[in-house]
């Protein structure tokens, strides 16, 4: 079923409350924001240093949520309506449109379950609103026992931080390395006719030309490129449906041996043997969730 579309909100100056709960017992929160209960006690009980989650681990979070929403509809363990509403949210966050709603700190436990839940929540309380459900009001759509069934922090958390890392190499490292590996090729050839002495310590030694010093820092850059190329094939393995030992988590029968077969909305990278013709295509093999043996 379509999803009608409202309109997101940007967080202002919180004025007003609305009250969310967990196993704790009641607490308020800002009445502008997508966040519950468990992301708004770590909030208040975390405030160490300045550092928040990175953004590019926060989509990363989203894509695996959006993964596990397909999945889970293709499993039969969800309500097409509700998984579409949770696509459609993670898609959301994932174009950038909901940063402000992610106020958590990299000081939390250790598995990146306050993270994780503020990822539940946001979309949960998104999805339901896409629903019709105003934020405030009884949920649609459940952080735990729909956003995050057949999940735990323990497989989740690892697996944002490999998509992350993959895309950050790939779509932003990667290509700045390969503008300044031209560049200082550029420069190699530029100076080729300028000599000049080399230096060890303190006394001249064996002259060369600046060329082909540049052309030794052109080398360096490629061969660290190769290095990269490496450490990517290693995150293209993700460990999504590792064993758990976390009480009261969600997973679905079936869930650690069938892999979300859409990939997240962002074109392979160029070093996947794989590749998407546009931004909203889908891949026709998992979610690159290659549990290693």
């Amino acid at each position: 079923m379509a999803v009608s579309k409202k309109t997101s909100r940007s967080p202002q100056a919180a004025t007003e409350t609305r009250m969310e709960s967990d196993t704790f017992g009641p607490i308020e929160v800002a009445a502008d924001r997508y966040w519950g209960a468990h992301t708004e006690r770590s909030r208040r009980n975390f405030k160490i240093g300045e550092e928040r989650m990175p953004q590019p681990l926060v989509r990363a979070l989203a894509m695996v949520k959006r993964a596990a929403a397909e999945t889970n509809l293709e499993l039969g363990l969800i309500d097409e309506r509700l998984a579409r509403a949770i696509v459609t949210a993670a898609d959301e966050i994932i174009d950038g449109k909901h940063d402000a709603h992610f106020p958590l700190l990299v000081w939390q436990t250790g598995s990146g379950t306050q993270s994780n839940m503020n990822l539940n929540e946001v979309i949960a309380n998104r999805a339901s609103e896409l629903l019709g459900v105003a934020l405030g009001g009884k949920r649609a759509i459940h952080p735990n026992d729909h956003v995050n069934l057949g999940q735990s922090s323990n497989d989740t958390f690892p697996t944002a931080m490999h998509i992350a890392a993959a895309l950050e190499l790939a779509y932003r490292l990667n290509p700045a390395l390969a503008r300044l590996r031209q560049a200082l090729r550029d420069k190699a050839e530029a100076f080729q006719d300028i000599l000049k002495i080399g230096r060890t310590h303190l006394q001249d030694a064996t002259p060369l030309t600046l060329g082909q010093e540049f052309g030794g820092y052109a080398a360096q850059i490629a061969h660290g490129m190769e290095r990269l190329k490496q450490a990517l094939h290693g995150l293209y393995q993700l460990p999504k449906a590792a064993p758990r030992s976390a009480p009261g988590s969600t997973p679905a029968p079936n869930l650690p041996s069938c892999s979300p077969k859409r990939s997240p909305r962002r074109p392979s990278s160029p070093s996947s043997p794989r590749r998407t013709s546009s931004r909203r295509s889908r891949a026709t093999t998992p979610m690159c969730l290659r549990t290693a043996r």
